[in-house]
């Protein structure tokens, strides 16, 4: 259920698109000591805590926060490309992981890839992520069609995956959990309340239960509930966005 590769290439992700694996883990995607310097240069600038998820820190603002206000939306349109840059300039002097992403990504997929657009507006990419020690990442599920119901561009998904590369990890704790069965929408929103998750201890064992090294990237089924461990150590930093797949002859689209 979990292929370990040295490099990001057509066949994993064609794996991954069938359902054949659970998840993708690209070693060293970008150098551990690049990871290191800016994991450090990221973190430097500050960063704020999710509206809906106040445990875990975040620099740039997901869509998964507009939560259909109107308000939200317009503000997360706004302020896409000033956070897209703003990562960018936080990387220099090196080049932003998300950047490599997205190029390998048109590069190894036969139809492309390129930024999702909602709304007719081009969406956030890039999105830094931090775990403090302590901080248990509830078990979830990531579904475009929750947070953009009825449009075309989440509809025609055949598949979502999240693509996380990994900055900043801690030598012990912060394992990245998945498990193979998915939870209907209704079920997991009765279940979960007012928070973003639920006790992971709900779900039974993991199927998959990885704890990647810093610049390592991963990509998995973001409809299937997954977690993240808790760690007594440091602070877990990781860029991240969501890949759409629509088909093999259809390009990639990604989003945050």
């Amino acid at each position: 259920m979990l292929l370990i590769t040295e490099q990001l290439d057509l066949h994993g992700l064609t794996l991954l698109a069938q359902g054949r694996i659970l998840a993708l883990q690209v070693r060293r995607f970008i150098q551990p000591t690049h990871a290191q310097a800016l994991a450090g240069q990221i973190l430097g600038g500050g960063y704020q805590h999710y509206l809906n998820a106040p445990s875990i820190g975040r620099i740039g603002m997901a869509f998964y926060e507009t939560e259909g206000q109107p308000q939200r939306m317009t503000e997360y349109f706004q302020q896409a490309g000033d956070h897209i840059s703003e990562l960018r300039r936080r990387c220099l002097p090196f080049a932003s992981p998300i950047d490599v992403l997205r190029c390998a990504l048109d590069e190894r997929w036969p139809a492309g890839a390129h930024l999702q657009t909602l709304f007719g507006c081009k969406m956030f990419v890039g999105l830094s992520r931090v775990v403090e020690p302590s901080v248990q990442f509830l078990a979830h599920h990531d579904i475009f069609a929750k947070d953009a119901p009825e449009t075309l561009a989440a509809l025609s998904l055949h598949q979502q995956f999240a693509a996380n590369i990994y900055l900043a990890m801690p030598e012990q704790g912060g394992e990245l959990q998945l498990w193979q069965q998915e939870m209907a929408a209704e079920l997991f929103d009765q279940m979960r309340g007012e928070s973003y998750g639920i006790d992971p201890a709900l779900l039974g064992e993991p199927t998959v239960e990885l704890q990647p090294a810093a610049g390592d990237l991963v990509l998995f089924n973001s409809r299937k509930m997954h977690a993240v461990a808790s760690s007594q150590q440091r602070s877990r930093l990781s860029l991240s966005c969501f890949v759409g797949y629509r088909g093999y002859h259809q390009p990639l689209t990604f989003w945050s």
